[in-house]
């Protein structure tokens, strides 16, 4: 069996469930990082490093699946991780709360290797979709805070300098060649001198 790259991380109460997951995934190529009794271990685990998914039963004693879930969504530090959430129940309450903390994947025990094995490969699928999506999320942020920053910049060009609005682009984008600065920073500096002013 190829090995793929995919991480994950194993968190059931019965040690028997974490043998046969194990065994399933590491036969198809699955690389399992770690496994974990209860939402806490889930916790310190975390701490030290980041699986690719995290595979986790509802009902466990400590923090159950869902405190857990709520717990990684919360914090800063954890990026959002892919959840495949594993029951023995299948009350649509407890679907709709796994949907709602953002669950990739509910599968019901007993689990069989027909059923997990797609659903880690959609998981493994949304999640890199959902990355795409933040990182051009993240690059039309910046792309209107530099916007924002470039305008304040200009209209502080054409009260100072009384220039019309082309002058003041031009003199900025100028200024980013001459120099070889990206134009944000040339808008920022403009501003600074500006308040120092």
């Amino acid at each position: 069996m190829k090995k793929k790259n995919i991480n994950i991380l194993i968190a059931d109460d019965e040690s028997l469930i974490r043998m046969d997951l194990k065994e399933i995934l590491e036969e198809n190529g699955y690389n399992v990082i770690g496994e974990a009794k209860d939402g806490k271990e889930v916790l310190e685990f975390f701490e030290k490093m980041t699986p690719d998914i995290l595979i986790m039963d509802i009902k466990m004693p400590e923090l159950d699946g869902f405190q857990t879930l709520r717990l990684l969504n919360k914090s800063v530090e954890y990026p959002k991780i892919p959840v495949i959430m594993l029951t023995a129940y299948s009350q649509p309450e407890l679907i709709e709360q796994a949907a709602g903390l953002g669950v990739f994947a509910y599968i019901i025990k007993p689990i069989k290797e027909i059923d997990l094995l797609p659903a880690i490969e959609i998981t493994i699928a949304r999640s890199k979709e959902m990355k795409f999506i933040q990182q051009e999320v993240g690059k039309l942020k910046e792309t209107i805070e530099v916007r924002k920053l470039v305008e304040k910049a200009k209209g502080l060009l054409m009260e100072n300098q009384t220039l019309n609005e082309a002058e003041a682009f031009r003199k900025i984008q100028k200024l980013s060649m001459d120099s070889r600065k990206p134009m944000k920073d040339i808008a920022e500096e403009i501003i600074m001198q500006n308040e120092k002013n």
